[in-house]
């Protein structure tokens, strides 16, 4: 569009330069007015142009132009139902050099998607070859291709040699095409449709053609319907892919009622039981237009990203039909809650948006709701019987005609075979000759004697159309039945034609013919037809209450292990703390405690992010395990301040490096994502340093200074997210090259219980127990003293 939006305006500044040039020099210049109004002109022809005749359908036959194109070119092409299958390369051809000057790329493509079975509810072109498939694979090259129409096709042009409908000139008027086909069914609801327009869009998704008709009927015998008795034959659109729609039926009512809407559709699945316990999930109907290779390679990148950790494996087992098989990583996962997270987060679930934007009378743009659309069909064929039964009475009272002339010339089979054989104008003798009389026979040329001529104003017996018959029949006609097989048939088409009559002059029995032809083509195509059958089911959207993954998983003891580099495993069962493990060299252990497999972790990083992993994905203990920052978005600069297992209900006591802090609650620090969740802000050089359980009613801290602190915890804010309060207050100092820095800094700080008093190791090996700690206690905020005796140089609680 961009690139016609170009031409027509280079187009629109050239004739805006012609214009200035020829302005006579005292005519003064409007100011951008010319090319203002020719840019908007010939957009405007532009935008007209790609409405009509080119994105949006047509609501009586349900096509646009290159599909209503390909169909009749097949049809001149005599490429019926049930006859030969002709090159593509023919096809597209012919529709590209007679009816629609474009690329043979896109009318290829337009007739390949008529074939595509997945695409279209009730296929126009009867394809041999490889015309794409479900995987999202293209087409074979349109020589590799054959085609011909369906009977769904044929049913749609029904009537073109019977003038139904209108037609116009091919784009160079050598050709004639109709303006719009007969459609013997509502192709546009069966079969759907798609297109951008400028400034406007369609999107209809296809229903069932029994259900169609029964809709038709129903507004034949009560035009005034209201759209929600509709649905009761409509119940919602029918997928050539099948699956489940999920929407509320208020909201399909609405949407049907408006012309716009959504419908929520998911993926048909059952479950299989493989033995011992075992089961797996295997989807059997996946969303229309989802292609089924992108879709298991959204799946798989589910898997390995770890969105949906129930999820072990997934495997393509599809043949003619489909089959994609899940796997969950334990038996004691819920099916529900594990096909609920993947509608959630993969394609097994799609919106269909519903816009029924189409052409009303192949003109007008209009969004239309189902009973508009259903309507416009109606007179359509309302329409079509008319003119279809004109055509026929005006070629009946033409047969009627040749009919009388024949009855009159065998009556008089003699006179009319001396006319014949005598007279030098038999036509002309033949229409002079007064019928009905006897007439002496003439045994040669000589004893023939001619009709007289006609009086002024005087009509002969016999037309002109009649003489001519007459002049044409052959010799074999003359045979003694022939006479009584023209009274029979005179009499058969007397008694037709009194019976369209009646059509024509009666709408009641129009419509009641209209409903012979919709039954007619619902015992064609219907639900009793091959591949009738509703194919998209309807159920409700119950979602399914998340269960806690370790409700899903083998409760078993592992031990987790961490070392400084951030290499992260898990060993079965619990093993001793002490015991000696391996690490990749110049790497040691950092991270040692017992887990089950149900535990979430917690690792906090000195950027103040938390990340949370599932102790059940982390990798086995046999090898080195993995680098942390494969499973979370840890940054490379950010290190690793703490590792401790999720304990519900438990309060977490964060800090900086600047001696700011406060407490948060467990649960608030647990992330859905790989990227964490920020719970303490630092910036500048201040980093996270401290992340302790709250296990007591005081608070001792000690700085890089030596500056010892005890105070109540009830004096530290309970928030989720921000900077915190002073815990311990450090004096500024002026740095060699002017900057300001504290003089000290957060070392270390832990909670205790104050009656209980604090223990730590002496640099000797002994255990001092300092019960009296009241010296200490003071403010928060303040600055501290000397700790007490003892206290470990390199200024650490343990």
């Amino acid at each position: 569009m961009r690139n016609r939006l170009f031409a027509a305006t280079r187009l629109a500044t050239q004739q805006a330069m012609s214009d200035d040039a020829d302005r006579p020099e005292s005519q003064p210049l409007e100011t951008s007015e010319p090319l203002r109004r020719a840019i908007g002109e010939r957009y405007l022809t532009y935008a007209l142009s790609t409405i009509m005749h080119r994105a949006l359908p047509d609501a009586r036959d349900g096509l646009k132009p290159v599909h209503r194109r390909i169909l009749y070119a097949m049809r001149e092409l005599r490429l019926t139902a049930t006859g030969a299958f002709r090159k593509s390369a023919k096809i597209s051809g012919d529709v590209m050099g007679n009816y629609h000057p474009h690329g043979d790329a896109a009318i290829y493509d337009a007739m390949a998607r008529l074939a595509q079975d997945f695409v279209i509810r009730y296929p126009l072109v009867d394809g041999q070859g490889n015309f794409g498939n479900i995987d999202g694979d293209n087409p074979a090259a349109s020589r590799y291709t054959e085609a011909r129409l369906t009977a769904a096709a044929e049913a749609l042009m029904e009537g073109l040699a019977e003038n139904a409908v209108d037609f116009r000139e091919n784009y160079d008027g050598t050709l004639t095409e109709p303006e719009v086909l007969p459609a013997a069914f509502p192709n546009l609801l069966a079969n759907g449709a798609s297109g951008i327009a400028v400034g406007m869009a369609t999107n209809i998704p296809p229903h069932n053609l029994d259900e169609l008709v029964g809709a038709c009927l129903h507004l034949i015998k009560t035009p005034d319907a209201r759209d929600e008795t509709l649905l009761n034959y409509i119940p919602g659109p029918d997928f050539p892919t099948g699956g489940v729609i999920v929407e509320p039926r208020e909201n399909i009512a609405e949407a049907y009622r408006t012309g716009r809407g959504a419908f929520r559709l998911r993926s048909r699945w059952e479950i299989e039981e493989t033995g011992r316990g075992q089961w797996q999930i295997v989807v059997t109907e996946i969303p229309y237009q989802v292609q089924k290779s992108k879709l298991i390679e959204k799946i798989a990148e589910l898997i390995q990203t770890k969105k949906v950790p129930i999820l072990a494996d997934v495997r393509d087992e599809s043949a003619e039909d489909i089959r994609i098989v899940l796997e969950p990583r334990s038996r004691n996962v819920d099916a529900d809650v594990l096909m609920n997270m993947l509608f959630r987060t993969s394609e097994l679930e799609t919106r269909f948006s519903m816009n029924m934007n189409v052409l009303i009378d192949g003109r007008t743009p209009k969004v239309c709701s189902l009973k508009e659309v259903l309507r416009a069909f109606l007179d359509h064929r309302q329409n079509v019987l008319v003119r279809r039964s004109q055509h026929r009475l005006e070629k009946i009272d033409h047969r009627l005609e040749v009919l009388e002339g024949f009855i009159i010339a065998f009556l008089n089979l003699d006179r009319v075979i001396e006319i014949i054989r005598y007279d030098e104008a038999p036509k002309d003798a033949l229409m002079r000759e007064t019928w009905g009389r006897e007439f002496p026979r003439a045994l040669s040329e000589a004893d023939y004697v001619p009709p007289a001529p006609l009086a002024e104003g005087e009509e002969g017996s016999l037309s002109e159309v009649q003489a001519e018959a007459i002049l044409n029949m052959r010799l074999r006609s003359l045979r003694r039945l022939e006479e009584m097989e023209l009274l029979a048939e005179q009499s058969a088409l007397m008694e037709e034609r009194a019976g369209l009559q009646d059509l024509l002059d009666d709408e009641g029995l129009q419509w009641a013919r209209i409903a012979e032809e919709l039954k007619e083509i619902r015992a064609k195509f219907g639900k009793k037809a091959p591949g009738g059958e509703r194919r998209s089911g309807f159920a409700e959207a119950v979602e399914v209450a998340e269960v806690p993954l370790e409700a899903m998983i083998d409760r078993e003891p592992i031990t987790v292990v961490c070392s400084k580099m951030g290499w992260i495993r898990a060993m079965k069962g619990h093993i001793a703390l002490d015991s000696e493990l391996k690490f990749k060299d110049g790497d040691e252990g950092r991270f040692l405690f017992h887990a089950e497999t149900t535990d979430r972790l917690l690792i906090f990083g000195s950027n103040g992010r938390f990340y949370t992993l599932s102790a059940s994905q982390l990798p086995g203990g046999r090898g080195m395990g993995e680098p942390v920052r494969l499973m979370v978005d840890l940054p490379n600069e950010t290190e690793i301040v703490d590792l401790m297992i999720h304990r519900a209900g438990q309060r977490l006591l964060v800090a900086s490096s600047a001696g700011d802090g406060f407490v948060v609650p467990s649960d608030e620090v647990l992330a859905q994502t790989r990227a964490g969740k920020q719970v303490l802000n630092v910036k500048d050089d201040v980093t996270a340093v401290i992340c302790k359980p709250v296990e007591g009613d005081h608070v001792a801290v000690i700085s890089k200074n030596r500056k010892f602190l005890v105070f109540p915890v009830a004096e530290l804010p309970e928030m989720t997210r921000g900077k915190g309060v002073r815990i311990q207050k450090y004096n500024q100092t002026r740095g060699r090259q002017g900057t300001l820095e504290l003089d000290g800094g957060l070392s270390d700080l832990t909670t205790f219980r104050g009656e209980d008093g604090l223990k730590w190791t002496m640099p000797n090996g002994q255990v001092r127990h300092e019960k009296d700690l009241s010296p200490y206690v003071g403010k928060r905020a303040s600055v501290g003293r000397q700790p007490p005796y003892g206290f470990p140089r390199d200024n650490r609680f343990t």
